[in-house]
């Protein structure tokens, strides 16, 4: 994989991460999915084109396998908010990867990812948004 086509590296194969991989692979996008768990990845989609390695999302040696270096996206969506922020500053900072997204659970701890210059998306906050526009419209748009 050449640093000049779009590589996505995505951390953690849950429900969101398989969804991600299945809908960029789709797309023709380069994308590799690692999670520690091996039975994550029957998550995927059967159309899913893309690679897939066992491996922690903050393993250096695993990430220099799986071309991290090259990648032009790096998305941390394991389950865990301090996993997915130390992996996301690895990929900012050690590999100067240009799109880094953490999601994170912890409203709380958002403030200080994003001051690290890591974007993040926080279900909570995005719950909460949906919520309130859903109230000003007087309940009549269908959530979801």
């Amino acid at each position: 994989m050449s640093g000049k086509n779009e590589y996505t590296l995505i951390a953690g194969c849950g429900r969101l991460g398989a969804s991600l991989a299945g809908k960029l692979s789709d797309a023709k996008k380069d994308v590799m999915v690692l999670d520690c768990d091996k039975n994550a990845f029957r998550k995927l989609p059967c159309s899913y084109g893309g690679l897939t390695m066992v491996a922690g999302a903050t393993d250096i040696e695993k990430l220099n396998a799986a071309n991290l270096k090259d990648a032009t996206t790096f998305i941390a969506v394991t389950d865990y908010d301090c996993v997915n922020i130390c992996a996301s500053q690895i990929a900012k900072k050690v590999y100067h990867i240009p799109k880094v997204v953490a999601r994170i659970y912890d409203k709380d701890k958002t403030d200080l990812v994003k001051e690290l210059g890591i974007d993040t998306i926080c279900p909570a906050e995005l719950s909460e948004n949906e919520i309130v526009n859903y109230l000003k419209i007087g309940g009549k748009k269908h959530v979801g």
